[in-house]
């Protein structure tokens, strides 16, 4: 690819765009994003090559990629798929995939739209916080491949493969469900562990000396992007509903037992349990 227009300069689009130029991918990467401090940032790092207005970038770029909040995403790709030129590509990194759908279904460009999520990222956020491995041995998947051209779809799985990233399709509806369980809560649960000790534990020391590995670990999601995750959160509500009511109906068998002091039910529960290791470790 001769030029990429990235919009979005943070976790993901910045680290998109090291790992591109790692490869040798692109010979130009332009970014556009609408915090300066992000900007300028991304520019002194060499994130990007140079900096540039939306419209103007999209009509030079062979391929467009947004990586930018789901709200935004729904806000600017109509507008982009608008006035791309009829060999360009669009792709977006959004973490809910029906919503963006939806909205440019019947767009007459739709063919050159690449609905995907690589399944990579960590609770930082910002140009800082790339690096070009952030995909590597991650799962990056597209969605309804069949509403997008062939032709798309092969350049956006050979850049993900190029990624080292193993690659994977299904339709929105499915992803949508299946991301709800399996990150969406996760985030849901360390939010309401870090929001529960801050309300409870009012010593920050205490919290902070004796805060160990397990708490670190379970609540580190919580340091994460709160523009990024709100819309998350509205979009895929009705999926996520369902997921934290699994999870409460859990939460009060757990405290049940906790109640009756049942040891050996406790006991046979964290072992039943244990087997999500043999499924994560496949």
């Amino acid at each position: 690819m001769k030029t990429v227009t990235i919009l979005g300069l943070g976790l993901i689009g910045g680290s998109f765009a090291l790992a591109l130029k790692k490869i040798g991918l692109a010979n130009k990467i332009i970014g556009v994003d609408s915090n300066l401090q992000h900007c300028k940032e991304a520019l002194e790092l060499g994130i990007v090559d140079t900096l540039g207005n939306l419209k103007e970038s999209v009509l030079v770029s062979d391929l467009v990629v947004l990586a930018i909040p789901i709200n935004a995403i729904q806000a600017l790709l109509p507008k982009i798929l608008d006035y791309i030129p009829k060999d360009t590509i669009v792709m977006d990194m959004g973490s809910t995939k029906s919503g963006i759908g939806a909205i440019v279904r019947t767009h007459p460009n739709r063919k050159n739209f690449v609905a995907t999520h690589p399944i990579a990222g960590t609770e930082n956020s910002g140009p800082k916080a790339a690096f070009p491995e952030l995909f590597m041995n991650k799962v990056s998947i597209i969605c309804d491949p069949e509403e997008s051209a062939l032709s798309a779809v092969k350049k956006v799985r050979k850049i993900y493969q190029n990624l080292w990233t193993n690659v994977i399709t299904m339709t929105s509806e499915a992803h949508d469900e299946h991301i709800a369980y399996v990150s969406h809560l996760s985030h849901i649960t360390s939010f309401a562990l870090g929001q529960t000790v801050l309300e409870i534990e009012k010593n920050e020391k205490a919290i902070f000396d004796m805060a160990g590995s397990g708490f670190e670990s379970t609540v580190r999601l919580a340091k994460s992007s709160p523009d990024m995750w709100t819309p998350i959160f509205i979009q895929n509500r009705e999926n996520l509903l369902n997921a934290i009511e699994a999870y409460e109906t859990q939460i009060k068998k757990i405290k049940k037992m906790i109640e009756d002091a049942d040891a050996e039910t406790i006991r046979q529960y964290l072992s039943n349990t244990n087997d999500i290791r043999r499924i994560l470790n496949k």
